[in-house]
């Protein structure tokens, strides 16, 4: 679940209605919201999931543009975006610290901006003060922007008392090599689209619009394999090569919702019964965990490719297990090779992070790969940005880390470099901000 969760069992694409991919023809220039019937007019709505995708055509009738560019996620729902939509080719990871003298006041005033400007941007329009023009011309391009709060930002703004207890410290791991400059902060944004201009464009409207209120305190960027890179629809690979995200949590699982989502009901009625104490306000949202993963490649590539499936567990040709079959096939953690030992050895990843092996602990899991250059010995600077979702940590990814900490055959190959834990409130109704129903109670 960090540099562990990296590889085989990592953010596989999850096809739901918030990252539905329709019809072409939009303009960030001119832009007309066209509604019609789902499926024949390319429309997908996602009553649950807040992200409705949508074909719009502009009046001067453009080129049309191709799927990638034209696919919209809607902003406001009963989840906020970019938590089951499918991971997009590019994005960004900023964490913003409240300025000295600003409170709960400017806090709302600032979540107000933020989320009147992503719905904009989302829905492919100009920012509506002072507009870049770094992504004139494009379409949406799928672009979600997710917001969540700090455990710090609960003492900055006096509502120390609505914290949830979720979002107690993680504990400390014995392979953590943390910087504090990299991690934590009061506010995390993720941005995620399928054109790198158009991600960058977000990214620089919201530092734009923070000021005077926040200023960033950390910021990652990060990729992933394009929308139709390959001949037929893949589980992406990591930079180690490996297969990675087989094992995601799906919605069509009957416990997706209880694992990913903070509960309560679509009206914001109270959230009981979880070890998080989860309050009204968080209802229908979930706690992102996030992590700086360096790989070591070059001491990775190093390894005969017999002994880095033996650390992963599974083929790396294909994803499958060692035991056999496809990439989905259940692990057979109790079959045995002709010299008795474990086919799948005891400390390989796959194993040792297998749900069944954790009490059932889940989480969807849902990474960018980064590469921020090489030093100069020559080693690239490379990894994971390793960011799971999950109803609460304690159960999600606490006990994973602590099984993956203890023996993880992937340990001696990656670095856990920068962390972060957030509260990201459930979708924005119409009308509302992002957090309004904490800020404003």
């Amino acid at each position: 679940m960090t540099s562990d969760h990296l590889v085989t069992e990592e953010a596989a694409p999850v096809p739901t209605a918030e990252g539905a991919r329709p019809a072409p023809g939009v303009s960030r220039r001119r832009l007309l919201g066209t509604a019609g019937a789902a499926g024949a007019a390319g429309l997908a709505l996602g009553a649950a999931g807040g992200a409705a995708a949508r074909a719009a055509v502009a009046d001067d009738a453009p080129t049309a543009l191709v799927t990638v560019g034209a696919t919209e996620v809607g902003f406001h729902g009963t989840h906020q975006p970019g938590i089951t939509t499918p991971p997009q080719a590019h994005g960004h990871l900023a964490a913003f610290d409240l300025v000295p003298r600003a409170g709960r006041k400017e806090a709302a005033a600032l979540m107000r901006r933020w989320s009147a400007l992503a719905a904009e941007l989302m829905a492919g329009r100009p920012a509506p003060d002072g507009d870049s023009g770094v992504a004139l011309d494009a379409g949406p391009s799928s672009l979600t922007v997710t917001f969540g709060f700090g455990r710090t930002f609960f003492d900055r703004t006096g509502l120390v008392a609505r914290r949830p207890a979720g979002l107690d410290p993680l504990p400390a791991f014995s392979a953590d090599q943390l910087d504090a400059r990299r991690s934590e902060g009061d506010l995390w944004v993720q941005i995620g689209s399928d054109d790198g201009l158009v991600a960058f464009h977000a990214l620089r409207a919201l530092q734009k619009a923070a000021a005077p209120t926040a200023r960033v305190r950390w910021q990652m960027t990060g990729f992933n394999r394009s929308p139709g890179a390959t001949a037929r629809p893949m589980t992406t690979r990591n930079l180690m090569g490996q297969v990675d995200g087989t094992n995601n949590p799906r919605p069509s699982d009957p416990d997706f919702a209880a694992r990913v989502f903070v509960p309560g009901g679509e009206d914001g009625t109270e959230a009981t019964g979880t070890t998080t104490g989860a309050p009204e306000w968080l209802a229908g949202g979930s706690y992102a965990v996030v992590r700086r993963i360096r790989m070591l490649l070059d001491d990775w590539d190093r390894l005969p490719l017999a002994d880095q499936e033996a650390v992963i567990g599974r083929r790396k040709s294909d994803g499958a297990p060692l035991t056999g079959g496809s990439e989905t096939a259940p692990l057979a953690l109790d079959a045995r090779g002709a010299d008795g030992m474990p086919v799948i050895p005891s400390n390989a990843h796959a194993r040792i992070s297998a749900p069944a092996q954790n009490g059932g602990a889940a989480m969807l899991r849902r990474p960018f790969s980064y590469h921020d250059g090489y030093g100069q010995d020559g080693t690239p600077d490379a990894g994971l940005l390793f960011v799971c979702w999950q109803a609460d940590p304690l159960r999600g990814f606490v006990p994973v880390q602590r099984k993956l900490d203890r023996g993880d055959a992937l340990s001696p190959f990656v670095r856990h470099e920068a962390s972060g834990l957030y509260a990201v409130p459930g979708g924005a109704r119409k009308g509302e901000y992002v957090g309004q129903r904490l800020l404003e109670a």
